[in-house]
Formats: C-alpha cells, structure tokens, sequence
C-alpha cells in the first residue's frame, strides 16, 4: 500500500502518518529503488490503533507507553488515569455550568450582570443591594462606591485565601441590612467630597472615623495585621497596597493610611 492508501484505510491524513514517522510512534518502511514506501497491513492496523486511542484522550506520549507493551498492562493503566482525569474534568465542567446556570439567572433579573461581574453569587448580592441604595440617593451615585465595586470583584476573583478573608470581613463592615448601607453610602459621598482636598484638610480626620465605626471591634482584628509596615507596603512599586493606593487622590489615600494605622492599634 502507498502511504495515501494507509491514510485513508485508517482514517488519518498523510501529513499525520508522516508525523507520527518523525516522532517515532509508526515505524517508517525503507523505501523501494522508486522511492515509494510500500505499507503492510501490519501498518495499518498499528495506525489504525494509534488513531482510536489518541480519539479516547491519550497523549502521543501515552500512546508510545501502550504501543510499547503488548500484554496491555500499560494500556490498562493509561485508561485507568485517563478515565479519572476525565472524572475530574466533567465535575470541573459541572461546576462551570452551575456558574454559568447562577450568572444567565442574573442576566435575566432586570438589573442584569454587574459591569464588574462576573462574580460570585454573594457579591453579586451584595452589589444588588449597592445598586438599591444608590436608587435611594437624591443625586448620582459616589465614585466611591464604584471604586468599591471594582475592589470587591477583585477581591472576589482572587485565588488568595488572604484576599478572600479580607472581602468576607469587607463584606460585614458594608453589612446586609438598609440602614448599614446607606450608613456606608455616606461615608462613599463624604470621600467624594476629599477627591480634590490637600492631605491637611481639615475633613479628613472625621471621615476615618466615620469609617472606624463601621468596622466591628471582632472584624478589626482579622482585616489588618498588627504588624504590617504601611510604609513599607507602600513603597514597593509591585506590591498590591501601592498599586491600590496609587488610585487614590491624596486626600482620600491619607483616609486610608490613617485608617489602617488606627486599626493596627486597636489590636495591639
């Protein structure tokens, strides 16, 4: 058989046979004095084999082991890990479509999904509850509540454990019932009124303690480390505090370095 005629009896292109030749998988016949290969039936039914197991998953790599022992223990094997790996790759699945089932559900409310989502159910919750405060206000809404939002879906995409405590702490300190988030939309509008201020403005000192007191003794704790170095933080280009801060205007930026420290005392 020519190569085209093994190609199509094993269901291949030729440009796959003769890769599998370069990498060793299907051994390369010599070459007749025409300079054709002449194909056995042997070749076919190896090619055909390498075709119906690269179909189930395997690797190249793990079809050279299977080629490789003909008693088909490896290939027992190979199918073994193969079928837990898909296991694992369908709950993986199962699990996105959850989310995807959670998100076009959102979709369909008449707010529809959050400019900063996709999130997860409990902050899209949360910023459901934003967006119902804002609804409230006399005027338009504080930047500093979009600012917020954009740190909480952060916050909320991170894979870090720290960052995932500090939105859940976050999360209480905005709290779940009206009152606490107009209480928390306020202080949105009384750091909005800084953006333009000088770190010496006089308001300064009572925005931290506006935002002190939403922030419970028992949260305290668990939001800021006793030793962190502000200072430090800050002045590494490539950490998240400096990139953080570096977001703020001064004023506002001077809120939360005082905030910070103020909280680094109360848990001394």
């Amino acid at each position: 058989m020519r190569i085209g005629e093994l190609a199509a009896l094993a269901g291949v292109t030729t440009r796959t046979v003769r890769h599998y030749h370069r990498i060793g998988l299907l051994p390369e016949p010599a070459r007749h004095g025409n300079g054709y290969r002449d194909y056995t039936l042997r070749d076919a039914v190896e090619l055909t084999r390498i075709r119906k197991l690269t179909e189930l998953g395997l690797s190249l790599d793990e079809v050279a082991d299977v080629l490789a022992d003909d008693a088909g223990k490896d290939l027992y094997e190979v199918l073994s890990e193969l079928d837990a790996d898909l296991a694992r790759q369908e709950a993986a699945i199962w699990q996105q479509r959850v989310r995807l089932a959670e998100l076009l559900k959102q979709a369909k409310c008449d707010d529809g999904l959050p400019v900063e989502g996709p999130v997860s159910p409990e902050v899209a919750a949360l910023f459901t509850q934003m967006a119902q405060a804002s609804a409230e206000l006399p005027g338009p809404e504080p930047a500093m509540a979009a600012k917020e939002r954009e740190l909480f879906a952060l916050l909320d995409g991170s894979t870090s454990a720290s960052n995932k405590a500090w939105l859940a702490n976050m999360q209480r300190v905005v709290g779940s019932d009206p009152a606490s988030m107009r209480r928390v939309y306020e202080v949105y509008a009384q750091m909005d009124e800084l953006a333009d201020a000088n770190v010496d403005d006089l308001r300064i000192d009572d925005v931290v303690q506006a935002i002190l007191a939403l922030i419970p003794e028992d949260v305290a704790g668990s939001m800021i480390d006793a030793d962190f170095d502000m200072d430090a933080a800050e002045s590494d280009p490539d950490g998240f505090v400096a990139a953080f801060l570096a977001d703020f205007p001064p004023a506002q930026r001077e809120v939360v370095r005082r905030v910070i420290r103020t909280l680094q005392e109360r848990i001394r």
